[in-house]
């Protein structure tokens, strides 16, 4: 749970702001239906004929809300299928499973058949009734065998949630000194290492770690992060990493980075997105094969429930979709 964008907002707005409705108490009940009303946003709203950033095309672009839950906020991790079936990780200890919808031309235009579940502690309590050291959900990614694993930071450690609904068991993590706030924010499956193999990234150092639930993690590649903070990552089809990086100041607001590194850790893009783009706390990404040798990226945007301090920022939930393809070499 990080606070990065709308700051200078919630500043100027001081006392005379309307007061935010109360959150609910508790989370929504396990498996609760949702519906998630969708407005489409252009990538450039000064020029909303713009499509194209470098090599990435733009292939639309959703702010997320819901008339059922006041808990559809905070997603700071995402992982898609081929099929279009979305898990995202609300830093409240919330999953979000969805189907993502797709117009005619292949963009993105909506999202349906959702699902909403408090995930619980190793003790079958909710996570979110520990508050927030216990609860600040970061990284999502599901195993071969169908079984969840999540990361957290404050509390920094790795829950896995067997797949047949038990409770969740510890899994191994990197046995580091973590920063407090800025540990296990990246999160994703290795299938080609192992079956149950994972790697994890930490947030303020770029250290990457590939672990496995049967043995124990080991020190990977590190990322040069050129003084932004590693936020997510996921795989690509040709054995390569991509990586979302993020910072936030007064002056540019937040600026994130897409990198596409090939599997021996060279770099092969880069797309930036900041102001006047469209642009928010992006911290879950997805890659998604498509047909081509293209790859369809999916950004989330962690709105840290349009607070900071009490007072009502202008962040949103996005869901941002971008087109790749290997630039000539």
């Amino acid at each position: 749970m990080k606070r990065f964008a709308g700051l200078a907002l919630a500043l100027a707005l001081g006392s005379c702001a309307a007061p935010m409705p109360p959150l609910p108490l508790q989370p929504v009940a396990v498996g609760a239906r949702i519906h998630v009303d969708t407005q489409a946003v252009p990538l450039d709203p000064a020029d909303p004929g713009r499509t194209r950033i470098g090599n990435f095309a733009y292939a639309g672009g959703l702010v997320l809300t819901s008339r059922d839950t006041s808990r559809l906020h905070g997603m700071s991790d995402l992982k898609v299928t081929p099929d279009g079936r979305m898990l995202a990780m609300g830093d409240q200890s919330d999953l979000l499973e969805a189907k993502i919808v797709l117009d005619a031309a292949g963009r993105l235009a909506g999202v349906t058949d959702a699902t909403l579940v408090a995930l619980k502690e190793t003790t079958g309590v909710d996570l979110f009734a520990g508050g927030q050291e216990e609860y600040d959900s970061e990284g999502v990614a599901r195993l071969t065998n169908g079984d969840l694993l999540v990361s957290f930071e404050q509390h920094d450690r790795i829950l896995r949630f067997p797949r047949d609904g038990g409770l969740p068991v510890r899994a191994p993590q990197p046995e580091v000194k973590y920063t407090h706030n800025k540990g296990m924010e990246a999160l994703v499956t290795a299938p080609a290492v192992a079956p149950d193999a994972y790697r994890v990234g930490l947030e303020d150092s770029g250290w990457t770690f590939v672990c496995r639930i049967s043995t124990t993690c080991v020190r990977d590649r590190d990322l040069d992060l050129d003084g932004m903070a590693l936020v997510a990552f996921d795989n690509l089809p040709n054995g390569g990493l991509a990586y979302l990086l993020r910072t936030y100041s007064s002056t540019r607001g937040n600026v994130v980075q897409l990198r596409v590194l090939d599997r021996a850790g060279r770099l092969l893009d880069r797309m930036e997105l900041a102001r006047p783009l469209t642009v928010d706390n992006l911290e879950g990404l997805a890659a998604v094969p498509q047909p081509g040798g293209r790859v369809r990226f999916y950004l989330i945007s962690d709105d840290n429930f349009g607070t900071y301090n009490g007072l009502p920022t202008d962040q949103r939930t996005l869901l941002l979709a971008f087109d790749w393809t290997t630039p000539a070499q």
